[in-house]
């Protein structure tokens, strides 16, 4: 009797034992920064809310469905007493919340062994947290949405059967995590290549899990030139002719990257030994996720931590899966029971592990207050606190978060200067590396008149010039302050401001008046 409360005690430890790297993610995701992509997209639904243009006044190659839903942690920050950086944090968390419960809810009625029940019940949440620093990306979000997708096309493979309105509900959700970024839509077309196969084309058909998906799709995409006609007639060819040459190594040289590779590793382990018959549907389901998760990556060229963690996110849960199957198929009844607890908490530090060793968390968290974002946000907290702000830099990261938690509001119509390093992927030749007004593109003159006219008409509390304008054509000769004072509007505002210091490359200037 002894024994069996001692071996009782053991199996709590170890369950507790096993939710201890979701509760290190979700310490991670509560701690500053807040990601700095999920801040500038907060930041233009929130101007969006205040009354500029979406596509027009607020310039972005995003679709519109990613500022669609960030208007509620928008309206929460103006509407209640949260903080932006609260608001979007709560609305993240809640969208896990929510994912975790359909999973739990698609597991009920499953047959499960017991090494799989406790690695699901330790590792969903987990893998919903696991984005640590880059928690509330979209990608992220798309990958969380595929987990409990996933699991209904395994019941709809397998059995049992899932109710309609639970099905629906799932594959609802699911179609909105896709329909954030064009390039998603690969990991439910093999996924769903999947059920065709396992199922037949009969049943598959008469199915109206896909149709509801893609019913979403289709009146999502026809709404956009009915809401937001500039999105296709103008942002569009101006993502086209610009973006895609301003970031990242190319579509070749991107499989090589670290980051990129490593996920390419994993893939090359999970998805052999999750296709295996004996590894079950949801594990298969998983793999079909993970490499459509890969080509999403791989069509984006950039290989960005955000961009491969789908792949990681995925890949692992199958692994994880397949692991715990083979464990229940493999080992006597009793000895799976045993196991289980022992296993489950392997496979969570197992996840947690590879996470930290290619991931910025918890590095980015415990140097925040130390480094570039945090000065900023300090300096900015201090100087222009709820203001208007002109930032003039190539980077998202540290501009955002530094301005979300200073409550201050970015004047540039753009997240970042990107339209002009497009401009100047070719650098004119002569000793000063910018083209005077009329040899300027449409872009390029558009940007350049837009800043000077904001600057001198609305003059914000404060500006921040960051020293690299990251254009490498120009060899580093080109300096953005002296660039947009070239405008004689720009320059004659400039007079009324004062230089207030430099924080690691970005000069600082306060308004005197």
């Amino acid at each position: 009797m002894a024994s069996r409360r001692a071996a009782d005690r053991r199996d709590r430890v170890l369950r507790r034992a096993a939710f201890t790297p979701a509760a290190f993610f979700l310490a991670m995701i509560l701690l500053p920064p807040l990601n700095h992509d999920v801040a500038a997209v907060l930041d233009f639904s929130r101007r969006w809310l205040a009354g500029e243009r979406l596509y027009v006044d607020l310039v972005d190659v995003n679709p519109p469905l990613i500022f669609i839903l960030n208007l509620l942690p928008a309206a929460m920050a103006r509407w209640t007493s949260l903080t932006p950086a609260q608001a979007i944090v709560l609305c993240l968390l809640g969208v896990a919340a929510l994912l975790w419960l359909m999973t739990e809810a698609l597991r009920r009625g499953r047959a499960e062994g017991p090494v799989e029940a406790a690695t699901l019940t330790a590792c969903v949440p987990l893998l919903l947290l696991v984005a640590g620093s880059d928690f509330g990306q979209r990608e992220v979000l798309m990958a969380m949405a595929a987990i409990p997708y996933c699991l209904l096309a395994a019941r709809r493979i397998e059995g049992p059967a899932v109710e309609r309105g639970p099905a629906l509900s799932v594959a609802f959700v699911a179609a909105l995590g896709f329909a954030l970024k064009p390039h998603f839509l690969a990991v439910p077309a093999l996924v769903e290549g999947l059920v065709l196969l396992r199922r037949g084309p009969a049943r598959a058909l008469r199915d109206p899990v896909p149709w509801l998906m893609l019913a979403v799709w289709l009146l999502y995409l026809a709404s956009i030139p009915v809401f937001f006609p500039a999105y296709f007639r103008e942002v569009v060819p101006l993502a086209w002719a610009v973006y895609p040459g301003i970031h990242g190594p190319g579509p070749w040289r991107v499989l090589l990257t670290d980051v990129m590779g490593a996920a390419e590793l994993l893939l090359m382990v999970a998805v052999p030994l999750a296709l295996r018959r004996e590894a079950g549907a949801f594990g298969q389901a998983l793999a079909m996720a993970a490499l459509g998760a890969f080509l999403a990556a791989w069509v984006q060229h950039k290989g960005w931590t955000y961009h491969v963690l789908p792949i990681s996110i995925l890949a692992c849960a199958a692994l994880a899966v397949t692991a715990a199957r083979r464990a229940d198929h493999g080992l006597p009844a009793a000895s799976a029971r045993a196991a289980a607890p022992v296993l489950a908490a392997v496979a969570a530090f197992g996840i947690l592990l590879y996470q930290v060793r290619g991931g910025e968390t918890p590095w980015r968290q415990a140097a925040f207050h130390a480094e570039t974002a945090g000065r900023l946000t300090e300096w900015l907290r201090r100087e222009a606190f709820g203001g208007d702000v002109l930032v003039l830099s190539p980077d998202i990261f540290p501009v955002y978060p530094a301005l979300t938690y200073a409550h201050a509001r970015q004047t540039l119509h753009t997240m970042s200067i990107w339209p002009l390093q497009g401009a100047y992927r070719d650098c004119p030749a002569g000793a000063a590396p910018y083209r005077e007004p009329h040899a300027m593109g449409r872009v390029e003159h558009a940007l350049y008149q837009a800043v000077a006219e904001d600057f001198a008409t609305h003059p914000p509390i404060a500006m921040m010039v960051a020293r690299h304008a990251n254009m490498p054509a120009c060899g580093g000769r080109f300096d953005l302050l002296e660039y947009f004072a070239s405008h004689p509007l720009f320059a004659e505002t400039l007079e009324g401001y004062r230089p207030a210091g430099e924080i690691d490359g970005y000069r600082l200037f306060l308004r005197t008046w």
